[in-house]
């Protein structure tokens, strides 16, 4: 049976945030199955872990600019092909993406395999780490289930003044409206204004089925996700997106990417020069949810990307396809 994504998105809500303490639910990393594909040691007290997004990928593939672009731009930095970022992971999740790198028992909001803080805890460990990243991202999870993280985070690195010096970014799996149900006016008003802050929303498939078969919710959620990055672009946020490929179907592709690249332009015509697609590999926990229809997905993918990169290429001229994807104008 596909994920009630709702009702577990409000059981999993109630689970992971105490707003009355202004504290939630961080992974803890230190001895988790995650650790062992850590190119770092877990830091931050087991809480956070150090990244490192990477331009270059596969042969085929786009560059994948983002976060790096963006950060480096509202840092004031120079481009680059890598940036660090401290990753922290809130402890819930309401889909269970196949490919998710993160075992799925650090994503039921369990106090076994995590702990509570206080945001401004979490970013005081952060900032007694030795050459700590210029850059947090908000993992998880999903952190939009917990939208109150964002602005608590932002008050505490400005509080701590080094708001003007620390970029934020959130990773957000479009499943929910709970930015605009739970947060204040006030609160809202705080991320939309944010100079340094970007976020980036990941599309799970190309169409209903591939939706459904990645993320064993239902699949007319699919939808769901072009309207929420629609209401969060209207926001004057620093928007991005992430799109994954896989599907069971090869044939669906040929019909389903240009669909896919429409509904994108019918949000704003050069959606599609921010979207950056992700190549799925196969990391730790990935392994052992592997059978043969998710093998097969892998090959579909790679069907795909040549479809995508197709369509880039038809509906951009060379000049707009060279646009830094910060510079992508997403106004108006």
């Amino acid at each position: 049976m596909p994920i009630k994504t709702d009702d577990f998105s409000a059981r999993l809500r109630e689970k992971a945030v105490d707003v009355g303490h202004k504290r939630l639910l961080i992974t803890e990393l230190h001895g988790s199955k995650q650790e062992g594909d850590l190119s770092e040691p877990v830091n931050c007290g087991g809480l956070g872990r150090v990244r490192h997004f990477k331009r270059q990928t596969s042969n085929g593939w786009p560059e994948n600019p983002i976060p790096i672009d963006p950060a480096l731009h509202a840092l004031g930095d120079d481009p680059a092909e890598m940036i660090r970022a401290q990753v922290f992971q809130n402890a819930a999740c309401n889909w269970r993406c196949w490919y998710c790198y993160v075992p799925f028992e650090n994503l039921a909001a369990s106090e076994k395999h995590s702990s509570w803080i206080e945001p401004g805890a979490l970013v005081d460990r952060y900032l007694s780490e030795p050459d700590r990243p210029a850059m947090i991202d908000m993992s998880g999870g999903q952190p939009d289930l917990v939208p109150e993280w964002t602005p608590w985070m932002m008050e505490a690195l400005e509080e701590r003044g080094v708001a003007d010096t620390t970029y934020l970014w959130i990773d957000d799996n479009l499943s929910n409206d709970y930015f605009w149900r739970y947060l204040t006016d006030e609160q809202i008003e705080t991320v939309t204004t944010w100079p340094m802050f970007g976020r980036v929303g990941c599309f799970k498939g190309f169409d209903d089925d591939s939706f459904a078969f990645n993320t064993a919710a239902e699949a007319d959620l699919f939808s769901r996700q072009f309207d929420l990055f629609a209401r969060h672009l209207a926001t004057g946020v620093d928007c991005y997106a992430y799109v994954t490929l896989t599907g069971a179907d090869q044939s669906a592709v040929k019909s389903g990417l240009p669909r896919f690249v429409d509904r994108l332009q019918e949000i704003h015509e050069l959606l599609p020069l921010r979207t950056i697609p992700l190549e799925i590999a196969l990391w730790g926990p990935v392994h052992e949810r592997m059978d043969s229809a998710k093998h097969e997905a892998l090959k579909v993918q790679q069907i795909a990307i040549e479809t995508w990169n197709a369509e880039i290429e038809g509906r951009f001229s060379a000049d707009q396809r060279a646009l830094p994807i910060q510079a992508v104008p997403m106004r108006g």
